[in-house]
Formats: C-alpha cells, sequence, structure tokens
C-alpha cells in the first residue's frame, strides 16, 4: 500500500479548527466560508483514514486520533515555515540584548531561541532573564534592548503578545491545612503575582502567611512541589508536578508584553516578536482551547 502524503495545507486548516474549537471561527481566522473548512477536514480524514474530530451540535472536540494527529500536524507546520523563512526570508543579522522575564523561562524560552537561532544563524542573542519590573529598569537606562516581560495592572506600554490566566498552583497531594492560614510561596514584594495574591485572599477573608520568598519561580514551583505551599503561576508557565488548585479567589488574567526598541531599529527585533507570537499562539491555544 502506499503512504499518502499528508497536505500541509489541510493540516494547517485542521489545526485552526482544534484551536478556534470550530469550523466557522477557523475559517474566519483563514479567510475560508465554513463548507470549505469542512471540506479541507474531510479530506484529511479521507486521507489518515480515521476521524478527526467528533461532531456534535454545540462543538466540536478531537478524537484520540485526533489528538494524535494534532501533536504531528503542529511540528510539521513549524518546520515547514521555519524552512520557508530560511530560504525566502530577508537576512538578519545583529546583536540583540533581551530581557526575559522568569515567568516566561520554564516552557517556551528555549524553544522559541532554538528555532530562531537555526532560522537565522547570523543573529547573534544575549539573554538575560530576571523580574519583570527590574529588566524593564535595565532596559530604560540602556542596558538592555528589548523586555519580554509583564504589564502591571491598567498599563498600556510595550506591545502586548499574549495574555493568559493566573492561577493558584500546588502539589497534586495538596490538602489546604485545617485551623492554620494558608501557606504561600511567592516572589518578593514588588511581584505583580504576590500583590493579587493577597489582595484576592484579604478580600475573601481568608487567613495565609508566607511561608516561602524566592526570586525564582522555578524555586517557588519547587517549594508548591514538596508539598511545602501554595503558589501563583501563568497558566502556561506551569512545570511538571503541580496542578491547578479550584476554590480559592479568581486572580484575574495577565498580560506579556514587549517593551522597548518600538522604533524596530534593530532588524533582529521583528522576526524575534514573530516567533514569540507564532509559538505561543501554538502551545497556548493548543493547552486552553
Amino acid at each position: 500500500m502506499r503512504i499518502p502524503d499528508l497536505d500541509l495545507d489541510l493540516l494547517r486548516c485542521f489545526v485552526m479548527v482544534a484551536e478556534q474549537g470550530g469550523f466557522t471561527t477557523a475559517g474566519l481566522s483563514l479567510g475560508l466560508t465554513q463548507s470549505a473548512v469542512s471540506l479541507k477536514v474531510k479530506r484529511l480524514e479521507e486521507l489518515v483514514r480515521r476521524p478527526v474530530f467528533r461532531r456534535t451540535s454545540r462543538k466540536v472536540e478531537l478524537t484520540a486520533e485526533g489528538e494524535t494527529l494534532l501533536a504531528y500536524a503542529r511540528r510539521m507546520l513549524a518546520l515547514n515555515d521555519e524552512a520557508v523563512r530560511r530560504m525566502v526570508a530577508p537576512p538578519v543579522a545583529g546583536r540583540l540584548r533581551l530581557g526575559v522575564a522568569d515567568h516566561f523561562v520554564p516552557r517556551s524560552l528555549a524553544h522559541i531561541l532554538a528555532r530562531f537561532a537555526r532560522t537565522y544563524p547570523e543573529a547573534r542573542l544575549e539573554v538575560e532573564v530576571g523580574r519583570s519590573h527590574e529588566l524593564r529598569t535595565k532596559q530604560a537606562a540602556g542596558g538592555l534592548d528589548l523586555v519580554l516581560g509583564k504589564r502591571r495592572d491598567g498599563e498600556t506600554a510595550g506591545v502586548r503578545i499574549w495574555t493568559e490566566p493566573v492561577v493558584w498552583a500546588a502539589s497534586p497531594d495538596w490538602v489546604a491545612p485545617e485551623g492554620r492560614p494558608l501557606p504561600l510561596a511567592l516572589l518578593p514584594e514588588g511581584c505583580m503575582f504576590r500583590e493579587r495574591a493577597l489582595r484576592a485572599l484579604a478580600r475573601a477573608g481568608l487567613p495565609f502567611e508566607a511561608v516561602f520568598t524566592c526570586d525564582s519561580l522555578l524555586g517557588l514551583a519547587a517549594a508548591a512541589q514538596a508539598g511545602f505551599a501554595l503558589t501563583v503561576l501563568g497558566r502556561s508557565g506551569f512545570p511538571d508536578g503541580l496542578r491547578e488548585v479550584a476554590g480559592l479567589p479568581e486572580l484575574g488574567v495577565v498580560e506579556m508584553a514587549v517593551f522597548g526598541d518600538a522604533e524596530g531599529r534593530s532588524q533582529v527585533v521583528a522576526p524575534l516578536v514573530g516567533f514569540i507570537r507564532e509559538t505561543l499562539g501554538r502551545e497556548t491555544l493548543g493547552r486552553t482551547a
């Protein structure tokens, strides 16, 4: 039996339906009608000889085979886009001093930078990881060219690249202590996540105490993974060994933005921001759709 070649156009349509949660919304994003999207998905199902979606009157869900295909499709599309950029995009060269908030590091940073380096080998990134407000202070003083960090509540500075929920996190077997304040693992004073958590608990009348303070989100995650304390994270930054804790006050959303070099003086800026947006679009939408 001849193994068929998968059509990237069909895969791109399939991924969009999975991420958008429906044929109509996917069509709007792709500039296609709902019927055209349905036809492409049908052609893909004929190629793989498996149904990839369960269709009901209210929603569209991936089948088990669809979940498997989605992982392959994302990898194939990412490799295709990387190859096309490498071959047809204008050369990108230069040096960029990039500050990245610790919040962004656990899951996505290394992956994005590795893809960027493969596609633009003449570009040189110098990356510094730290807390958002400290990195932005350094950027304002000329020590960094660009910062990827959190916007403060109500702030409009920078170029927003994505928004995600802020949630409570703990080890899978963590149970709130009876008759004692909630033990918290938090970043030092000045952190927006810390401020939100303390305000939310105070408004709800829930007693708490900060039992673990650390400059690193990885350190906070370790304290929570050990069952020592409850912590607060952006949903996309969840490391293994933690679960989202329900039943506590809502913490809203956080906006991540790019600060600095608004004029795009460095030719490295636009390709890098594009990589960040594209990767987060695929990864965070895939987890939260």
